[in-house]
């Protein structure tokens, strides 16, 4: 494999390890902000008890999210040089507000939320769960930000030399700052992932309580965790429809290539949507279960409205239609199936049947992972789907790439990363297992002697 192909396969794999745990971190603080306000409201310990347990997961989650987030920085000075030196004078601003404003928020209020217990009062307390959660979400909105102006790039200029009698494009200079943050998709593009993490935390808090109502352990602390998670999570679902469709909506304008290729709709028409299928590309046909004009429908409220199709683009432009497709529509399945199982719960729960049913409580707990699988196949339709840009319009991938890097550096270097990648994520495993296996009730003697 040659070196563009490495050094892109060695940022999949950072960036999707490193993907595991914010979401967890944003989603989760919602849920924590919410059992605090039960035990302001309350006045029940109880849900004191609960809110530290879920703080020590929520520090553990932080930590090594933190650690796993520090290699790409580094990579976009060794494997995509070229990239840093045309628009690193952009995309380092909002990184720099992220550890300037978010980061540091986030971080100095865990302080007080993991070693504030009796120290502060319980008010206070309240609020520094509010303040880490905010300052994960800015977080989030500073990397989005980065990010979208790799989609849809603005509030810039290129400064550009000639070179032996061509021009050559040197950097992009920002000339319009708050033009640049919110480019035409860092709004949608942000609210659908802050709804990706807080689905992500919600079945992440649920799929553990469900395992303590199997296990017919802590099942007080399970059910208090099921009062305030399932609603969020609930919530969160169908929020992530509304978002959704404003990110489609989005993509129609700014980037139709790639809704084209969501849908492996290659003659300009009316859009269809497919619930699943195949692409194939030598006959431009998509073979699978579809809904006939629902692409149209769900971009313009008409089903007979106009998608451009692939070929009014330049082949050269064209993404990785299968990859892309197949991506798109997986995300699209298990958030459908996380909708579904909510629904199934609430009916359960109207019933007060809700704990009764062994095989809910079984598919919660393997849903802890369905919302990761949905987040990574989400992101890996968002950016192979931008291909053949880095930076739409701007920089081909191909040359942002480092000149001097070869690709036995790389294989060395994507082997590394990769088992201390491993290593770190058996490690969050390993703690975070031992800390549900002690559970909440585990911190029922520190509070009494409190």
């Amino acid at each position: 494999m040659d070196v563009l192909l490495l050094s892109r396969i060695q940022f999949a794999v950072t960036a999707g390890f490193h993907f595991l745990y914010p979401p967890i971190s944003i989603g989760l603080g919602m849920v924590l902000i919410l059992i605090k306000y039960m035990h302001l409201k309350t006045k029940d310990d109880k849900w004191d008890v609960l809110a530290k347990f879920w703080t020590k997961i929520f520090a553990l989650t932080f930590a090594v999210g933190v650690v796993t987030g520090i290699v790409m920085e580094f990579e976009f000075g060794t494997n995509w040089s070229q990239y840093s030196r045309v628009v690193g004078d952009i995309f380092g601003s909002p990184l720099a507000m992220e550890a300037l404003f978010a980061f540091f928020l986030e971080s100095v209020f865990l302080g007080v939320l993991l070693f504030g217990w009796n120290r502060v009062s319980p008010k206070m307390h309240f609020i520094s769960s509010i303040c880490v959660t905010l300052g994960a979400t800015l977080s989030a909105f500073f990397i989005i930000v980065a990010n979208s102006f790799m989609q849809t790039p603005s509030g810039y200029k290129l400064i550009t030399e000639m070179k032996d009698g061509v021009e050559v494009l040197v950097r992009a200079e920002i000339t319009d700052f708050w033009a640049m943050v919110f480019s035409p998709s860092t709004i949608e593009r942000y609210i659908h992932v802050i709804g990706c993490a807080w689905i992500t935390g919600a079945f992440f808090a649920l799929g553990i309580a469900a395992y303590y109502i199997i296990k017919n352990k802590n099942t007080d602390f399970a059910k208090m965790t099921f009062k305030v998670a399932l609603p969020f999570a609930a919530f969160a679902v169908f929020f992530q429809l509304f978002t959704g469709h404003l990110s489609a909506i989005g993509v129609s304008k700014n980037q139709p290539i790639k809704l084209a290729a969501f849908e492996g709709h290659y003659n300009t028409g009316p859009g269809d949507m497919y619930l699943f299928g195949y692409v194939d590309e030598e006959n431009q046909d998509v073979v699978g279960i579809g809904v006939p004009g629902l692409l149209s429908f769900l971009v313009d409220f008409n089903p007979n409205s106009t998608i451009k199709g692939l070929n009014d683009f330049p082949k050269e432009e064209h993404p990785p239609i299968q990859l892309t497709f197949q991506s798109y529509h997986l995300m699209v399945i298990f958030g459908m199936g996380m909708i579904g199982l909510i629904i199934i719960a609430y009916f359960f729960k109207f019933k007060k049947k809700l704990f009764e049913q062994k095989w809910l409580m079984i598919s919660f707990v393997i849903c802890i992972f369905v919302p990761h699988l949905s987040n990574l196949a989400g992101w890996i339709s968002a950016e192979v789907g931008r291909q053949p840009w880095a930076v739409q319009g701007i920089l081909l991938t191909k040359d942002a790439i480092s000149k001097v890097v070869t690709a036995e550096q790389v294989w060395f270097s994507l082997i590394m990363f990769t088992l201390v990648y491993i290593v770190l994520l058996a490690l969050f495993v390993f703690l975070l297992v031992k800390k549900i296996k002690s559970g909440p009730e585990a911190e029922l003697k520190p509070a009494t002697v409190e």
